[in-house]
């Protein structure tokens, strides 16, 4: 565990400590995996987990081959490669027969490409 005076001190381990607390109040099964999202400086990545089992049921990031075609057009690109990567992964959890999930935000704001890609998710079919 990290000590709590070495948390305060930046902001990747202030996020750890945010993500720390969601995840000590939900948590993914089989029949609801735990959809969670890691975001860097340029790309964006989600996994559903099973907690129970300890298993990544799907992943996908924005490096992803499938979302290699993909050209966003507009004005924020990697909010709406967010939102198409969010999509695709939606579909694919679809196709394993999930449809519910419980969403884990990772520390993060809920805005952005946070939000972008929970909005993605919701238009691929889960419902969380």
């Amino acid at each position: 565990m990290i000590k709590q005076s070495k948390l305060r001190r930046s902001r990747v381990l202030q996020r750890k400590r945010r993500h720390f607390r969601v995840r000590s109040k939900i948590q993914g099964t089989a029949e609801r995996p735990r959809l969670t999202i890691f975001r860097s400086l340029k790309n964006i990545e989600g996994q559903l987990v099973d907690d129970d089992a300890r298993r990544t049921l799907v992943g996908l990031s924005t490096l992803c081959a499938d979302l290699g075609d993909f050209k966003a057009e507009g004005k924020n690109r990697r909010v709406e490669e967010a939102r198409a990567a969010g999509k695709l992964l939606g579909e694919r959890a679809k196709a394993q027969g999930i449809s519910t999930v419980v969403f884990d935000r990772g520390g993060y704001k809920y805005h952005g490409r946070v939000r972008a890609f929970a909005e993605g998710a919701r238009e691929g079919g889960l419902e969380f």
